[in-house]
């Protein structure tokens, strides 16, 4: 199945159906009057986010979704039939903007939630509604109210409670295979992953989802690269682990430069707890280890993690060091409260 994160839909809500003029012909009554009926309401398009989806790749084949209009009124006081409702199924996570891809419809991020993106036309009143004791015989019906057309993007963002970030090469991929069921493409060379992977990780029996994305370069805020279009799938999680390649020569350059795109994508992104971690460490001597340990340190301004996520040393200290801040982000912010940025 192929990732996709971004769409443009074409959504247009049906008409209502017309009110009908109409007059009782019964062999049996002599002054039969008006008796035609209301038109049905034309169908309105829905958002739905579901479960089981993390892709929008069905948008890709089917991008236009149009309600059906409502039946017109008939004779008899026959009320016309109302327009069976258009659905759009979301994965979690998916917002809905404006054709201008910044103003936000909505937001659904849980399942079962629901947005009503076009509204049906009402139906039309037919002749019988207009039957008053000074018109008995009314000859007008009204036309039913035409549907709503819009153009809207969708975007996904995966909700997972952690990210990682870092360079191509990394070891992103690798420390997520290495702590969670998730296989992600692993190979020596730059931009490996291509799209972002979920993976389950548990630790002192506790569960979390990590979301590991395509790494950042220099200007990747300027296209370069994959660019940074998938840091929005980071833009909801509680914390961030920012692994530091150790057998790099340049790891503060490294980290600056991670920083710096995270910076210029969004600053609330850039201020979210971040935790750093040097990564490969089993390919490093002691002394060479310590060294770059101590200038990391020095440009952190705070601890910096060991870790290796081929051999696992110090993996699970840095597991629960993501466990903790997850836990302290639950706790200022409540379940049932709406996602912010």
């Amino acid at each position: 199945m192929r990732f996709l994160d971004l769409t443009k839909v074409y959504i247009r809500s049906g008409s209502g159906g017309g009110g009908c003029v109409s007059f009782l012909r019964d062999k049996f009554v002599e002054y039969g009057g008006p008796d035609g009926g209301d038109g049905g309401n034309g169908g309105s398009v829905w958002a739905e986010a579901v479960e089981g989806l993390n892709t929008l790749i069905d948008f890709r084949y089917q991008q236009h979704f149009f309600a059906k209009s409502g039946q017109h009124g008939m004779g008899s006081q026959m009320t016309g039939a109302n327009a069976p409702e258009v659905v759009l199924r979301v994965p979690v996570g998916t917002e809905i903007l404006e054709e201008d891809e910044e103003t936000v419809v909505a937001d659904l991020t849980r399942p079962g939630q629901r947005v009503l993106l076009a509204r049906g036309g009402n139906g039309g009143f037919g002749n019988l509604h207009f039957k008053s004791s000074t018109n008995r015989a009314p000859a007008r019906a009204n036309p039913g109210q035409d549907g709503v057309e819009r153009t809207l993007w969708l975007r996904l963002k995966l909700i997972a409670d952690a990210g990682l970030l870092g360079l191509p090469n990394a070891g992103k991929s690798t420390f997520l295979a290495a702590v969670s069921n998730a296989r992600p493409k692993i190979a020596d060379y730059p931009f490996t992953t291509l799209y972002p992977n979920l993976g389950v990780v548990g630790i002192d029996g506790k569960e979390f989802v990590m979301a590991d994305i395509p790494g950042l370069i220099e200007g990747a805020s300027e296209g370069k690269g994959l660019g940074d279009l998938f840091l929005g799938h980071v833009e909801r999680c509680t914390v961030l682990l920012h692994l530091v390649d150790g057998t790099s020569s340049t790891i503060t350059k490294d980290y600056r430069t991670i920083l710096a795109e995270l910076a210029a994508y969004s600053p609330a992104l850039a201020a979210k707890p971040r935790i750093t971690a040097l990564n490969k460490i089993d390919a490093l001597d002691p002394k060479t280890l310590g060294s770059r340990r101590r200038a990391l340190e020095k440009v952190v301004e705070g601890p910096v993690f060991l870790m290796s996520g081929v051999s696992k040393a110090g993996v699970t200290e840095v597991l629960r060091a993501i466990w903790a801040q997850i836990v302290a982000g639950r706790a200022v912010v409540p379940e049932d409260a709406p996602w912010q940025p």
